[in-house]
């Protein structure tokens, strides 16, 4: 069985007991990048990240909730920049498209949303850290033309859904995505995987979040990305181990995590 790493998994909302036997007895997991959804996560990771060699932080802001105040994005900012060495990444961060939808906030209040994302696409450029983006469906666009606008490559879209337009657009970009287990059962995710190149692809869970088919009403669990490898070999019509090993490959890059 190859090795593999979690590319995106909210390893702060797990239990100890789960994050213990995770981290330390599943041998084909050789890493997990842990994102943060305010400062207290961030915290949070950046002690897994020091209690465990496999695990790597990321610190950002979640954009599905409300806006941090003035004084809360100082906040982070300013601690994000005292523990710049512990950082793998800014993330996760990105627009409320799932709160925009359910009419939970103004288009007015999407602006300001979009000048955060700004502001920590600015940091990633400042820092020279890749960033790991919630940007979904149309919501790549704006996502797209910030980290154009700031020549920003390393670029990591998550849980991504869009249409073929933006998927040529961040294929020419060589913006990285990741797949979750619902390609094992989704046809968009699958038709997705069809179009978008193995070199830029990497795999996740985005844990604790749940899944169904033969997932459903399991606790999440890096061990679930094996099923994804295998639905991406098959689409991709090459074997379990070259896909493996090439995700592998491609998330070791990304992340410099040969460094």
């Amino acid at each position: 069985m190859g090795k593999m790493i979690d590319a995106h998994i909210h390893l702060d909302q797990y239990q100890d007991e789960f994050i213990e036997e995770v981290t330390k007895d599943t041998p084909m997991l050789q890493g997990l990048i842990s994102v943060s959804n305010n400062l207290e996560s961030c915290k949070r990771n950046l002690v897994l990240s020091r209690d465990f060699p496999n695990v790597f932080s990321a610190f950002g802001y979640h954009p599905e909730q409300s806006l941090p105040t003035e004084s809360e994005e100082s906040e982070l900012f300013a601690w994000m920049n005292l523990h710049l060495q512990d950082m793998i990444a800014i993330g996760e961060v990105g627009l409320p498209y799932y709160l925009r939808k359910k009419e939970k906030i103004t288009m007015s209040e999407y602006e300001i949303y979009i000048a955060l994302l700004e502001r920590f696409v600015q940091k990633a450029c400042k820092w020279g850290k890749p960033i790991i983006l919630h940007a979904v469906h149309e919501d790549a666009e704006v996502a797209c033309d910030l980290l154009e606008k700031y020549s920003i490559q390393s670029a990591h879209f998550h849980w991504f859904k869009g249409d073929r337009k933006t998927i040529n657009r961040m294929i020419d970009n060589k913006y990285y995505i990741s797949i979750t287990p619902d390609v094992t059962y989704e046809e968009k995710t699958q038709n997705l995987v069809q179009a978008y190149p193995l070199e830029l692809m990497m795999v996740e869970t985005d844990g604790p979040w749940p899944f169904e088919g033969k997932f459903s009403g399991k606790v999440t669990n890096p061990i679930m990305m094996t099923d994804s490898i295998e639905m991406i070999a098959h689409i991709k019509n090459i074997s379990f181990e070259e896909v493996s090993s090439k995700l592998l490959e491609n998330t070791i890059t990304f992340y410099r995590l040969n460094q």
